[in-house]
């Protein structure tokens, strides 16, 4: 068999042919994020950057109030654990200002639960930890919510 630059045909085959394999590797497929937000809210905004600037991908839902609040029902996710916007990652609900290591953790472990909540909007979370804050953070929980309801903490942060 005739050589090219030093390699056979057979190699260069063989590799063609592997290439897709090995280059699915050596991409790693970011994780996809779909977010429920109205147009005006600043802190979505900037807790969607702080995904994107993590590694994940999102998807922005721009809806109203009503519809937000209808799509966290829709999903499970008991109003207690409410905030200002709800979003979905592999089948998981993502409630509030949940930072991304929280999540990565959650996709990791694969626990048998609805999904993760920040209740409220507590300041030094991402998203709510701009210049606007002044570097003050409050204490809260990120909280593993079940499907019937109750939870438990996750991750503190204080």
């Amino acid at each position: 068999m005739p050589k090219i630059s030093g390699l056979s045909r057979r190699t260069m085959l063989l590799g063609a042919l592997l290439l897709p394999v090995f280059g699915a590797y050596a991409t790693p497929k970011r994780e996809r994020v779909e977010v429920w937000k109205t147009p005006s809210c600043g802190c979505c905004k900037d807790w969607i950057t702080h995904l994107e600037a993590e590694g994940f991908e999102v998807k922005t839902y721009e809806v109203s109030d009503a519809v937000k609040s209808s799509k966290r029902r829709d999903l499970g996710m008991p109003a207690q654990f409410g905030s200002c916007h709800t979003g979905v990652v592999r089948g998981y609900v993502l409630e509030g200002h949940v930072p991304a290591r929280d999540i990565r953790r959650l996709l990791v472990d694969r626990p048998k639960a609805l999904g993760l909540a920040v209740p409220g909007m507590p300041i030094g979370s991402p998203g709510m930890d701009g210049p606007d804050y002044g570097g003050r953070k409050d204490p809260y929980d990120v909280l593993l919510v079940r499907r019937d309801g109750s939870s438990t903490v996750f991750q503190p942060y204080v």
